[in-house]
């Protein structure tokens, strides 16, 4: 009996077995799957520094499943569509499967894929997955996009979402080919910066498993509060992991539905926390239909904007060295750890866009290159958000204080004391406000400002009308 020409399944950001529609399609007619990742570097958006270091562990862990499984995770670098090809006259694979990507430069790769591989009777197909509800299916009334995220996600509200599918039975096709996986040189070297990361994240399929696990058991209660605490831990920490594919969000949606219904008490904070879903969701929707927003303001007055080029301040903020505890303690654990409490996100972007009115595509950038969750639609809309251009942006006049900022959600000075240890000994008092200590206080506590730790760098009322007077400025500019 003549076997069947095999499907080559196309990895992409879903590295992950289960509730998988493409890995399912794969399956479906009883043949052989050929399974490959391809690392593209023509992508203009390949990733950065600390997502290269999450993608080699999350592949690393998808090889070893797809090895117990009885197949083989084929690497390859280079073109993509060069890749399949080859792969196709090597094989005679006449179907390639893959899951949608929504990225502006990935969606116009997928055209081009599926014209070029059908011109060679080459089946393409591409599979939702990745999303709770696929871009252009949740309109207004008039079949228009939402810009507003609450009206986007009570709508949301009013649809099922499907639940997950089980991991298919696979017959695997076995082809030598391709890269071993260091030779995709996603890992840092000299130094290996990201050296202490093995002891905090455990990227991977199972990994991502037991991180939902472990929030819906022990996290999840108080969170709509707690979240917002950067010094307890109240986050979910799974954001890297969705974005990487480990679990889909039809798979957190279920598990979490499934520990509302068995815990009511639960409601406020498992409602928040999948709104968190929505929001990911609404920014792939903006990143869908408005695609520039990657680059240029949503709202369009913002072009026209002051910006600063200050490059000396730039890197004061990269390096947590602004003089503002609480911006400091963000960026430092930004840089240690990949990652970034979310509350003190916004208070660094906003301290970067409106304290110092350097350009939002700075931060994020530099956000795209070091965190292990960067996410294009999420990082472009929030950033937009946090700077007054975005769609449902936050009202330029809204400037974080982050004096106050600090105060409120640090209360104790956990967080700060963390990762600013060199005034880790002031007194609650001063911890946000090391400006305003008394010399005494500053002499027991070891602190010499300007010398321990930096004087704030910009003076926060100043800053805060010099932003003000900009905006103004732009506002009366469109009007005239």
């Amino acid at each position: 009996m003549t076997e069947r020409p095999p499907t080559i399944l196309w990895f992409r950001q879903d590295l992950r077995l289960s509730d998988h529609p493409a890995f399912r399609a794969a399956c479906s007619d009883d043949g052989r799957v050929l399974p490959v990742f391809i690392l593209d570097e023509d992508d203009p958006w390949a990733p950065g520094g600390a997502s290269r270091w999450w993608l080699h562990h999350s592949l690393a862990a998808l090889a070893k499943a797809i090895t117990s499984a009885g197949g083989k995770l084929l690497f390859f670098q280079g073109k993509t569509l060069d890749v399949l090809r080859g792969l196709c006259e090597e094989t005679g694979a006449t179907r390639v499967c893959c899951s949608r990507r929504y990225e502006p430069w990935h969606s116009e790769q997928e055209q081009t894929l599926h014209r070029e591989l059908e011109a060679q009777d080459v089946s393409f197909k591409r599979y939702p997955g990745t999303l709770l509800h696929e871009p252009g299916s949740v309109l207004t009334n008039e079949d228009k996009p939402y810009r507003v995220f609450s009206p986007f996600w009570r709508a949301c509200l009013k649809r099922d979402v499907a639940p997950p599918q089980s991991t298919p039975d696979c017959r695997w096709f076995a082809h030598e080919a391709g890269l071993e996986i260091d030779e995709l040189g996603l890992l840092p070297q000299d130094p290996n910066w990201a050296e202490a990361w093995d002891e905090r994240w455990t990227p991977g399929e199972d990994g991502a498993r037991q991180r939902l696990e472990d929030f819906l058991d022990d996290t999840v209660a108080g969170y709509a509060g707690n979240r917002d605490k950067p010094g307890v831990g109240g986050t979910s920490r799974l954001s890297p992991h969705i974005h990487f594919g480990e679990l889909s969000p039809r798979q957190i949606w279920a598990q979490s539905q499934a520990r509302l219904a068995a815990e009511g008490k639960l409601t406020k904070d498992i409602e928040k926390f999948q709104a968190e879903l929505g929001w990911r969701d609404f920014s792939y929707q903006l990143l869908h239909f408005f695609p520039d927003i990657t680059e240029k303001p949503f709202n369009k007055r913002f072009s026209a904007f002051p910006w600063a080029d200050s490059p000396d301040e730039l890197k004061a903020w990269q390096k947590g060295m602004t003089g503002y505890p609480i911006v400091d303690a963000g960026m430092r654990e930004l840089w240690q750890t990949g990652h970034m409490h979310n509350r003190v996100r916004m208070i660094v972007a906003s301290f970067l866009c409106k304290h110092l009115r350097i350009h939002w595509h700075h931060g994020a950038n530099w956000f795209w290159d070091t965190l292990v969750d960067a996410d294009l639609a999420s990082n472009s809309c929030s950033w937009q958000w946090v700077a007054g251009s975005g769609a449902d942006a936050a009202p330029y006049f809204r400037i974080f204080n982050p004096m106050t900022q600090g105060e409120k959600f640090d209360k104790a000075g956990d967080y700060v004391r963390r990762w600013v240890p060199e005034i880790k000994a002031l007194p609650d008092k001063h911890l946000h406000t090391p400006w305003e200590a008394p010399e005494k206080v500053l002499s027991d506590a070891g602190v010499k400002l300007g010398s321990d730790y930096p004087l704030p760098m910009v003076d926060h009322r100043e800053a805060r009308q010099a932003a003000l007077d900009a905006y103004e400025a732009v506002k009366s500019s469109a009007s005239a």
